[in-house]
Parts: structure tokens; sequence; C-alpha cells
């Protein structure tokens, strides 16, 4: 039997409710209906972790070849959203990318633990959006940093569900109620629990961490006003709205946004350029 909470801003404060027979409550009795709460990342990351490159039709899609092991960045807790939070697309750039994802979050601390033992370190699973900005991909030398890293563009949600186990239910992403994105976990090339021993071999994870566990091919942008939603059977429905920002990009310092190869190649599907 799986168990959902979410983490909804109540009365001005955080607070980690229970999704029971379709309505929020909270251990004091307080409820509420998901459709009315504004909803919080459902939980507190020191970091966010995400694979790259963990499907094979992703794979296929940029040909290229995947890795022998899995290859990771970073994306910081500070670019968190929520559900049916706004993902600010910066003024001046064009290739702002979906790509939707399961995200593990960990309940356990891991350290040098056996894959048959690493889902037993998680606390349960959420949907993710780790969308992309590919106009600084010839910034980033493969870092991600600017690309994955900018304020919004984490989206999690809407809750955190325990009890649920990865198998072969189907992940899939909308746009305005359009499937763009479709796969089977199955088309993962590197399993949940293989990615979570991996990165628990040279770092500890502890309580809160989140894992993007990777996303399907056909990635591309999305414009202002946009809606797009990420679900997976057992893992509810998380949406955001894509909304322009108010200011212009800064040129007083670092690189500005470019419609380069490796933005194109990637943003469109094209191949992969690193």
């Amino acid at each position: 039997m799986t168990e959902e909470t979410r983490r909804i801003l109540l009365d001005g404060a955080p607070v980690d409710m229970t999704l029971t027979d379709g309505v929020l409550v909270a251990a004091d009795g307080r409820t509420i209906g998901p459709d009315d709460a504004i909803h919080l990342p459902p939980c507190q990351p020191s970091k966010i972790i995400c694979v790259h490159l963990n499907y094979q039709n992703r794979i296929d899609e940029l040909k290229t070849e995947g890795p022998p092991a899995p290859n990771y960045f970073f994306k910081p807790p500070s670019s968190l959203n929520g559900h049916k939070g706004v993902v600010i697309r910066p003024r001046g750039t064009r290739f702002l990318n979906y790509e939707g994802e399961v995200a593990i979050v960990i309940g356990k601390t891991a350290r040098n633990i056996r894959v048959a033992d690493a889902l037993g370190h998680v606390e349960g699973y959420s949907l993710a959006n780790d969308f992309a900005i590919h106009d600084f991909r010839h910034a980033d030398r493969g870092s991600m940093l600017r690309v994955k890293g900018a304020d919004t563009l984490a989206p999690m949600g809407p809750g955190l569900v325990r009890g649920w186990t990865p198998e072969d239910q189907v992940l899939r992403t909308r746009v305005n109620g359009e499937v763009v994105q479709e796969s089977s976990l199955k088309g993962m090339v590197f399993s949940m629990a293989y990615v979570v021993a991996d990165l628990a071999r040279m770092m500890t994870l502890v309580p809160g961490d989140v894992i993007f566990s990777g996303t399907p091919a056909n990635s591309r942008p999305v414009q202002p006003g946009d809606i797009v939603t990420v679900e997976c059977e057992g893992l509810g429905v998380l949406e955001n709205r894509i909304a322009e920002g108010e200011h212009d990009i800064s040129d007083e310092a670092g690189w500005m946004p470019e419609s380069s190869d490796k933005a194109l190649g990637v943003a469109l599907g094209i191949q992969l350029r690193e």
C-alpha cells in the first residue's frame, strides 16, 4: 500500500499533509483540497543529483553511444519548484526544454551500499521536470551549471509517495495536453537501485537528497504560456506553466545566451555535441 504526503503552504507556513480520500489532511486535523493548495517541493534536499542519458530511446535519438556507467550533474536546491509553480524562461533565451523524470528521495543515510540493498535507503518517489536552458551549452563546457541550475528549473511533486516500487510503469510528459514523451521505466539503461548504489560509493547520501533518474526521448523547447505535465502511474501528475522572465540577462559579467550548435543539437534532438 502506498502513502502520499505533500508539503503545502498552509496559513503562511509549510505543513506536511497526507493525501487521504482525495483530501490533504494535516496532523492537527486541518484539511484542504489538493486543487486549492499552494504546493511546495515535497522534500528539502541538501543536493539534487541528475542522471545524464539514462533512457535508451534518448541515447538513440541523439545518435550517440551510451556510457558504460552513469554520468551525473548537479542542480542546486535553489532551482527547486513545486507543483503548479511557474517555470521562468529568462528573457533573451529560446531553448527551454522539458525533461519529465521520476525523482528518487533518499530516506536513510547511504554510503558504500550494495545494489541489492539500495532501494531500502529510499524514502519514496516523486515526479520531476529537469528543465534546461540550452542557450548556455556553449558556456557550461559540460558542467550544466547555467543550463540546468537557474531558479525554477527543478519542479518536483505533487507529493512524495512511499511504498511505490519502480517496475514497468509508463512515464509521460505532455505539453498543452499533447503527449510529447513516453517510455516504460524498463527503458532505463541503469536501474534506480544501481544509480543509488553507484552514487553512494563516492558520497554520502542523506535523508531528503534527491536523484533525478533521467528522461526519455523527445525533450523539446517550450514557450511562455505552455502548460507542461509529467505523469507516472502511482505518482500523480506534476503540472507547471512556462513564463518569460521580467528582466533581461545582464551583460555586465559572464557568457550571454547563444544559438550555438550545441544548443541546437540537443534542444532539437538532432544529435549530441559536447
